[in-house]
């Protein structure tokens, strides 16, 4: 392998993933769906992580005849089943910014005791290759709602996922401290170490 390319339109996203990425693996070149004109945008049909992820990343290695590497990620929330993570973008509306999104998250914890606050971040990437088995990784990062949006790094949910061990929510953190606990940091931990056996 010595391409790899991030499977995804999401600016942010894609910058987390190759930051992470390009600091492992200094051997690869790495490429996003951006420089693929025309790359297809799949529509995430399945009902888990893992399935979506699997989507994204075959549509674009036959696209692009190349490795690439999508994830889905998704906020779970104790309080509110079934509510979020799957469909965590999609919640309210897939057209709701997300600062929308955590102000109709946290009216509805409104009141509730930390106790009853807990949530977890899920990531899932899959790897793909015309040529091979897609092969999938997956963790997750423990932590609880805020009270209220605080900080204004990382994006999506970041701003009211708030972590215990840290006193602050995952906004409220440097992109690397961020990148050594995230959810995402975790699960692409894994793919480095499956990548180095690749070479």
């Amino acid at each position: 392998m010595k391409r790899l390319v991030i499977a995804t339109h999401n600016r942010k996203k894609a910058g987390e993933m190759l930051t992470i990425l390009g600091q492992s693996l200094p051997h690869l070149e790495f490429l996003t769906l951006a420089d693929f004109e025309g790359a297809p945008e799949p529509e995430e049909t399945s009902d888990t992580y893992e399935g979506n992820a699997k989507i994204k990343a075959e549509s674009a290695s036959a696209f692009t005849g190349e490795w690439c590497l999508a994830d889905d990620a998704g906020l779970e929330i104790d309080a509110l089943p079934g509510e979020l993570g799957v469909w965590s973008k999609r919640f309210g509306g897939e057209s709701l910014p997300f600062d929308a999104k955590m102000d109709r998250v946290l009216e509805a914890m409104d009141g509730l005791p930390d106790s009853r606050r807990g949530a977890k971040f899920m990531c899932w990437v899959a790897l793909s290759h015309p040529a091979a088995a897609t092969e999938t990784y997956h963790a997750s990062c423990e932590g609880r709602i805020a009270r209220a949006k605080s900080g204004s790094g990382g994006f999506g949910y970041d701003p009211i996922f708030f972590l215990p061990d840290q006193g602050c929510t995952m906004a409220d953190l440097t992109a690397e401290q961020k990148h050594a606990i995230s959810h995402r940091g975790k699960v692409l931990r894994l793919v480095v170490e499956a990548l180095r056996q690749k070479r």
